[in-house]
């Protein structure tokens, strides 16, 4: 096993999903890459929660844009811990923007952003986004390619 990932817990081995986020262990590894301003991008197209008053399902299309600094989040944690949303009672807002700062408290990254493109309920999407700064100078940053909610129209 290499040195950048004999600390991980996660990757290679079978794990079960976590009953919740504060329960999910995040993982980094070395960025190989550390002078270089670049940016990673995860993409969870069908993100589920609850909502904390009715226990009924919430829907999302994350996408998480971030510049290393000197880690990267090892992505099967990543697909792990949103997914232990699934049972975890919280409103869009507070998924989106938590998911974020847990990430940037992890990582400490030159820059990260997270949209969060929420399903409608009650006939009206919320779509939440938040970033841990300004955008560094200079980087070529694509959009995040999710449309607004049209409906069936």
């Amino acid at each position: 096993m290499s040195h950048y990932t004999d600390a991980l817990t996660q990757l290679g081995a079978k794990t079960t999903l976590p009953q919740s986020p504060e329960e999910a262990v995040l993982e980094r590894v070395p960025n190989p890459q550390p002078g270089e301003a670049y940016v990673v991008r995860f993409t969870q197209p069908e993100f589920t929660s609850l909502c904390p008053i009715t226990g009924q399902p919430d829907f999302a299309h994350l996408v998480i844009d971030y510049v290393p600094g000197d880690w990267l989040v090892e992505s099967k944690s990543l697909k792990l811990y949103l997914g232990s949303f699934r049972n975890h009672g919280a409103f869009h807002e507070d998924c989106t923007v938590g998911i974020g700062k847990r990430l940037v408290g992890l990582l400490a990254p030159r820059w990260l952003r997270i949209g969060g493109y929420w399903y409608p309920r009650g006939g009206m999407p919320i779509d939440v986004f938040w970033q841990s700064g300004a955008v560094p100078e200079g980087l070529w940053l694509p959009e995040q390619g999710v449309a607004g909610y049209r409906g069936r129209g």
